[in-house]
């Protein structure tokens, strides 16, 4: 099992660099708090994010990922929350979104810092209260989902210039972990 393997690395991993950061994933993992996984690109982030996944309650629930980097912002609301038909042009039908899929699970948000400031007050109602409406419809749907989040930029910097809200970080990153680069962990590779 998937959980198995994860526990004989930590095992192993003990006085590794990785050591302290997979004993506190393991922890984390058992609460409801929101996780935030900053590094630079090739760090290993996903791979955190999936191990805090495969260690928690909602392990059983969908493992639901979306790089707010690769897609474009026009697209991006309708991935997250999903549409009705007729929404826009081309909504030939009803769509699920990404948060309604991952119900009862994990919904793995890469790249958080790319997300535009509009979509921000649509994602944080869903953080605070679960709460959101498909693309065009007047309906108000309810998730009860773990948001996991990645990012390789200084979201710091990113709310000093506008590109992020500040009460979207605070609730997205409720815990923070820091994945060192690499090249300074050559023994965990």
């Amino acid at each position: 099992s998937i959980e198995g393997r994860l526990k004989r690395r930590i095992v192993h991993a003990q006085d590794s660099p990785m050591g302290a950061l997979i004993q506190s994933l393991e922890r984390v993992a058992q609460s409801r708090a929101n996780v935030l996984v900053s590094g630079e690109s090739g760090a290993g982030k996903e791979g955190v994010v999936r191990a805090l996944h495969a260690l928690s309650p909602w392990a059983r629930g969908p493992f639901v990922p979306i790089n707010c980097g690769a897609i474009p912002e026009n697209l991006l609301e309708s991935e997250l929350f999903g549409h009705v038909k007729g929404a826009f042009t081309g909504a030939d039908r009803a769509r699920t979104g990404r948060l309604e899929t991952a119900s009862n699970g994990t919904c793995f948000m890469d790249e958080i810092g790319e997300m535009h400031p509009s979509l921000q007050a649509k994602l944080l109602r869903v953080v605070q209260s679960g709460e959101y409406q498909r693309l065009g419809g007047g309906e108000t749907l309810h998730t009860d989902v773990r948001i996991l989040s990645a990012t390789h930029r200084n979201l710091e910097s990113e709310i000093e210039s506008g590109g992020l809200r500040q009460d979207l970080y605070y609730r997205l990153a409720v815990f923070t972990v820091d994945v060192e680069a690499i090249r300074d962990r050559v023994g965990d590779v």
